[in-house]
């Protein structure tokens, strides 16, 4: 199916959409919507593409829409899409509540169509270079950290760059999560700020992840251990290390004396093509849609980082000062 895609939300992220769709599609590019009437003007003629009066106007020519709006507009839009028998790409998270994502999924499949959820961090070239080394994760430590932005601002923390590396904890480890430890604090805004959850999954891994936007560094690290080395990723630059016990090593040397770390451990390098994530991402869903691949990350495992995610804000909320009380809704 050679499917026409639009994008509907031209900010800061979805003007990336745009472009990259534009390149991608060519003429099957069936342009954006913004409800800023001055930039989308601006972004049209910048970059040669149609930006159209309504978001109805944009449902009349597309089989396909990318939705790239503030979180706390994800379901109305995308049930927009989906009454209207389009694929959507929905932006992390998924939804607000697990009501809002459980109503998507349920049109979505009444209406026999695809819908993808951006998680870019999965084509991460790290993460891409890591995932032929990764062989059951025992413990995994993740650190996301930046400074503060008044874009994802709406909704806590947790939701804004937590629930990147919640998706890609559970990815790794492959079970649910049956337990969750968590705290966190609001510093510069009515939502939490910094939160740091400790998930223990079904298959007894565990994982612990720290985030926070009031960070005076961007930081991305991930690291890995398992039965067979231990993976060190820096998810900014993209790039990564494997770590294992030397083939060639007596272990009974290592009883006798002390030895220097390089003796009985070797550094794999690992490695994995440039490429923008997003458009890695984007190609995913022209290929879903087309059925030429199965869908990169589904509605459902949308769903499951978010449940997660409410987890952790619910266990913040109830072991927290009365500030925070009665603000999140439990995760299902």
């Amino acid at each position: 199916m050679d499917a026409r895609i639009g994008v509907v939300g031209a900010g800061s992220l979805g003007q990336h959409h745009v472009r990259i769709l534009r390149d991608l599609l060519g003429d099957r590019f069936a342009g954006f919507f913004d409800a800023d009437t001055v930039r989308a003007s601006a972004m049209a003629e910048q970059l040669g593409v149609t930006a159209h009066e309504s978001i109805d106007a944009l449902f009349g020519v597309a089989d396909a829409v990318s939705i790239v709006v503030p979180t706390t507009a994800h379901h109305a839009v995308a049930s927009a899409a989906l009454a209207r028998g389009k694929h959507v790409f929905v932006e992390k998270p998924f939804t607000v509540t697990l009501d809002e994502a459980d109503d998507l999924l349920l049109k979505a499949r009444e209406a026999g169509v695809i819908v993808q959820v951006g998680h870019v961090e999965r084509v991460n070239r790290a993460v891409r270079a890591a995932m032929p080394y990764v062989d059951a994760p025992r413990f995994i430590e993740s650190d996301r950290l930046a400074p503060f932005n008044p874009r994802g601002s709406d909704v806590a923390v947790v939701l804004d760059l937590m629930i990147h590396d919640i998706d890609l904890v559970r990815t790794l480890v492959g079970a649910r999560v049956s337990e969750v430890q968590a705290t966190g604090i609001p510093v510069l805004t009515p939502q939490l700020d910094i939160a740091n959850a400790r998930l223990v999954f079904e298959n007894g891994a565990v994982a612990n992840v720290t985030a926070s936007r009031v960070s005076r560094e961007r930081l991305r690290k991930l690291r890995i251990f398992q039965r067979s080395g231990y993976l060190s990723l820096d998810l900014a630059a993209g790039t990564g290390e494997f770590y294992r016990m030397r083939r060639d090593l007596d272990p009974a040397l290592l009883a006798s004396q002390p030895r220097a770390l390089e003796e009985f451990v070797e550094r794999v390098p690992i490695d994995a093509p440039e490429a923008e994530p997003l458009k890695l991402e984007l190609e995913q869903f022209v290929a879903a849609i087309a059925g030429r691949a199965p869908v990169a990350v589904t509605g459902e495992e949308g769903r499951e980082a978010l449940s997660v995610a409410l987890r952790i804000m619910h266990e913040i909320e109830r072991t927290s000062s009365p500030e925070l009380s009665a603000k999140y809704t439990p995760g299902a």
